[in-house]
Parts: structure tokens; C-alpha cells; sequence
């Protein structure tokens, strides 16, 4: 470690004295010094330190740049500069750390920030942004976090990910898989719930496949992410912070509300966290047809967040919000991460109603012993958007 930062320092010396210089000079001068101080290095130790050194000298990752563009590494955890961790085949793992001080990784977390017109310091102390390939990024200020600054990564896939695929990886059931089909294609509003990393946004991003090609979408998210690529009709907007003198926010419930005067036949939200619950809510309960996610632990877990969420942005009688819910969401779906870190479907149920304080719902999929999704043969009982769409289920 300490032999790549005297090299890194000597080749930025290099690049400064000479002015002009093109991105293959650049590379020549990474390769030449390399070889020159380190001329015992095998060819994977060799390709390891140029990439290191260039990623800090040309990259705005700085020295994360080896580890962004390793497509094995799913996420990046900087917990301060001494303490980096990796998750790899769904396993986390400590590594060795790249950062010669607490000043670099914050030069790395202030360059993220700039490069989506955003910034971290004192005042704005919390970053939420996504990098040019859509990963998405989350960092701390030193002034909050105890250890020093914590930057993570949560990688994005360059291969967009199909139902196809998910059923080959055992994450969803073709049954389940062709019902879930049928009720996008018929407009039914459907939620996906699950844990952190549980596969939601993957899954909501296989599910608008199934979106029939000439449908208006309109897709709105903190960060973009999904990859509609089968819909022509597309508008994909995402939320704004305030800057350093409180101008400029973009929230998600001023997005939702400017949507529905973009004649969406579909609206997709990325992910919802707080009162623009009922902005979402009543859109779906207004004629649009929807899909969303939500952080939860269950099923019924989620629909009581989503209780609380509502309530988030004003004080209405606890059967009104129930109502609402019911009236605007038809299918809830929701994802587990197992213990080898595999995501899969383990409930698909339809809401039927509710009576006093308990939801009535149909379950059309439960997991089974070892979590296998199992079909419990039961129909849709709202079927009228069945009907309408010419099939009956």
C-alpha cells in the first residue's frame, strides 16, 4: 500500500509538470512508473496497481475506481477511511484500506456529490445521489458520523434483470411469474415489500416488462434506477434536495402531484418512505394504474407502515386511511434475502378489504416449508379489471 502511494505521488508530479497531456499519455506514465518500481509484480498484481493509481488520479472515485468497476462487488461500506468493506456473492467481507486519510475520502464523497449537482459539508451533512452508471450512493459527514466520514455504494447492475433470469435463479416461480404478468398487463396497482437488499427495485425493474408497449408511463424515484426499456412513451423524473440556501427541492409528493397532469396511464414509484404515501394513494385511487415499493418486514408489515406513512402528512380517522389503502392497492408482493444472499418471492397476496383493525387479504402464493413459493389455488377475487382486460383468473 504504502509503495502505490509514493508511486501515485511521483506520477501526479509527472502529470503536473507537463501540460496537455493526453489520456494515453496519462496511461503511459501510470504503466512505465509501475514497471519501473515494481518490476517483480505478477500480471494480475500488475493490472491491480494501474488500476488503483489511475482510478485516484482520473476517476471521480478516486481509489474506489477498482472496486466500482469490479462487477463481482455488489456493494462498497466505508465506515472511515480505515475500515472498508465489500459485498461480494452475498457474503461482506473487510479489505484492505485505500485511503492514505480521512481528507481523501471525503475529496472522493465531495466529487461524487459535485458530479450530480448536490453537496456534502456541515450544513448538508447527508448525501443521497447515484453515480453516471446508477448505482446508488449514500454518505455522512465527519461532523455526524463518529469515525469519520461513511460512504456507500450500492453497485447497479450493467445487465438489466429479467423475469427470465429471476426464475432461473430460483427468486420467483413461473407460475407465479405469468399471474403477475396477467395483473400488470390488466392495470392491477401492485406493491412490492421486503427487507433492505432484498431485491425490490430489481424486481419492480422485471416486473414493467410486462407493461404493454403503448402505455404512457410515468416513472418517478429519489435516484433513478429503473430501466424501462419496452415502453416508447416514457418520462422519468427524480427528486431534488434543497441547496445550501434552501432552494431548489424537488420532493417526491410535488413530482407525484405534477404527474397526473402528464396523462399517465401508468405511474411507477421508485420507493416510498414518508407522506408521499397519500399523494401516491390517492393517484391510484383517482383512475391511474400504479406500482411502488416499500421497506417491510411482511406483508401485513407493510401495510401497517403504510398506515403510518399516511398519517405522516395529516391527522384523518384510522378507517379513512384503511380505505384508502384498500381502494388503491390490489396485489402486495414481497421479497425475503435468505442467509447465502439469495432474494426471493416468498408472498404474493391480493387486498380484499378490511374489518375493524385487521386487512382482509387472499393469499394467491405463501412460502412453504423451505420458502418455495406455493400457489394456493385460490382466484382474484377482484376480478373486474379481469374482466375488463378480457381474461378471467
Amino acid at each position: 500500500m504504502n509503495g502505490l502511494i509514493e508511486a501515485e505521488r511521483d506520477i501526479r508530479k509527472i502529470i503536473l509538470e507537463e501540460d496537455g497531456l493526453s489520456e494515453d499519455r496519462i496511461r503511459d506514465i501510470i504503466e512505465e512508473a509501475v514497471f519501473r518500481r515494481f518490476p517483480d509484480m505478477t500480471a494480475e498484481e500488475y493490472s491491480a496497481a494501474f488500476d488503483h493509481i489511475y482510478g485516484r488520479l482520473r476517476s471521480r472515485l478516486g481509489a474506489l475506481h477498482f472496486l466500482a468497476e469490479n462487477r463481482d462487488i455488489n456493494e462498497i461500506m466505508i465506515n472511515g477511511p480505515d475500515n472498508v468493506f465489500i459485498e461480494k456473492d452475498g457474503r461482506i467481507e473487510k479489505i484492505e484500506t485505500m485511503f492514505s486519510s480521512a481528507a481523501e475520502l471525503e475529496d472522493v464523497i465531495r466529487n461524487i456529490a459535485a458530479g450530480v449537482r448536490r453537496e456534502i459539508n456541515e450544513l448538508n451533512p447527508i448525501l443521497d445521489a447515484r453515480l453516471e452508471d446508477g448505482s446508488r450512493v449514500n454518505a455522512v459527514h465527519k461532523n455526524i458520523a463518529i469515525e469519520g466520514p461513511v460512504l456507500t455504494i450500492r453497485k447497479f447492475s450493467r445487465n438489466k434483470m429479467t423475469m427470465n433470469r429471476l426464475i432461473s435463479l430460483g427468486a420467483v416461480t413461473e407460475e407465479c411469474s405469468e399471474l403477475l404478468k396477467l395483473l400488470v398487463r390488466s392495470g392491477y396497482n401492485i406493491f412490492i415489500s421486503g427487507g433492505t437488499s432484498s431485491g425490490k427495485t430489481t424486481f419492480l425493474n422485471a416486473l414493467s416488462d410486462f407493461i404493454p408497449e403503448d402505455k404512457r408511463v410515468i416513472v418517478i424515484e429519489d435516484s433513478t434506477e429503473l430501466q424501462l426499456t419496452n415502453v416508447d412513451n416514457l418520462v422519468q423524473m427524480e427528486c431534488h434536495n434543497a441547496n445550501s440556501m434552501g432552494k431548489g427541492l424537488v420532493s417526491m409528493d410535488m413530482l407525484i402531484k405534477t404527474s397526473l397532469r402528464m396523462r399517465p396511464d401508468i405511474l411507477i414509484i421508485g420507493e416510498v418512505r414518508g407522506r408521499e404515501v397519500a399523494d401516491m394513494l390517492q393517484a391510484l385511487n383517482t383512475g391511474h394504474c400504479g406500482m411502488s415499493t416499500g421497506h417491510g418486514n411482511s406483508v401485513r408489515g407493510m401495510l401497517r407502515r403504510l398506515e403510518a406513512m399516511y398519517l405522516m402528512a395529516g391527522q384523518l380517522p384510522m378507517d379513512a386511511v384503511r380505505a384508502q389503502i384498500v381502494e388503491a392497492l390490489d396485489i402486495m408482493v414481497h421479497l425475503v434475502r435468505t442467509s447465502d444472499g439469495r432474494r426471493r418471492v416468498i408472498e404474493v397476496q391480493e387486498i380484499v378489504g378490511f374489518d375493524g383493525d385487521e386487512y382482509r387479504l387472499n393469499p394467491l402464493f405463501v412460502p412453504g416449508e423451505n420458502l418455495e413459493l406455493i400457489r394456493t389455488g385460490n382466484g382474484i377475487v377482484k376480478d373486474m379489471k379481469l374482466k375488463l382486460g378480457g381474461t378471467n383468473r
